[in-house]
């Protein structure tokens, strides 16, 4: 995902090589030149471990949340992981819940172990994507059919200017950051609404590409609701 999206912040020269090449050899990716920085600022690149565990800390939830890591192999082992941590250290993966033996059909099977990460992050309390992929789409939008379940759609464009700000010097961690972070988020945790539409004057195909997608939001058309619901 990192080589796809070009995303090297926080990465060492050689990992971002490596991912440069990854792009350069994998022949249905078409586009292979990638500005990291660009991607970055238009918060098209994922949160950081780092960056998460400022964020949720910032939301307010407290050092003892247990978070579940819906992933599969993390880029750079357990290691990337270590600030998010420092500040969530109940991180939890199906590795930890199930036995080997449990997770042994599953073995070369990507579908079926990325079925069970979409599984829990449907039942978890809350959900919170650090990228906007095609799974967490699908699971903001089957939490909205199963009751507007609690999902809260990071900012990222938003969070990368704060926390390059915090990197600056310009703002300092504490309750000032905080209330900017949530007063950013206070419309973007799953409350309902209806699909964003096409942006006006595009047409054709162009036009389907600026639509929210049905399966990250089914409402109206799939969501019963009685007038005093909504």
């Amino acid at each position: 995902m990192l080589s796809f999206t070009g995303c090297t912040y926080g990465l060492t020269e050689a990992e971002s090589e490596e991912l440069r090449i990854m792009r350069e050899n994998t022949n249905h990716w078409k586009v292979k030149k990638i500005n990291s920085t660009e991607q970055r600022m238009g918060g098209f690149c994922p949160l950081t471990p780092k960056e998460m565990g400022i964020f949720l800390e910032s939301l307010g939830y407290p050092p003892i949340t247990t978070i579940y890591i819906a992933s599969g192999e993390i880029y750079g082992g357990e290691a990337r992981l270590s600030e998010l941590k420092s500040r969530f250290p109940n991180i939890i993966s199906k590795e930890a819940l199930a036995t080997a033996e449990e997770l042994e059909p599953f073995a070369n099977h990507g579908s079926q172990t990325a079925a069970l990460d979409y599984i829990i992050s449907i039942e978890s309390n809350v959900f919170v994507p650090s990228h906007s992929g095609n799974m967490a789409r699908a699971v903001e939008g089957h939490r909205r059919f199963l009751g507007h379940r609690r999902t809260i759609n990071p900012d990222r464009k938003g969070l990368v200017e704060l926390f390059d700000k915090l990197e600056s010097g310009k703002l300092k961690l504490g309750s000032s950051f905080s209330r900017l972070v949530q007063e950013m988020h206070k419309n973007r945790q799953g409350a309902p609404r209806k699909r964003y539409g096409p942006l006006p004057g595009i047409k054709g195909r162009a036009r389907l590409r600026t639509e929210e997608s049905f399966y990250e939001n089914p409402f109206p058309e799939c969501i019963c609701r009685s007038k005093k619901a909504f």
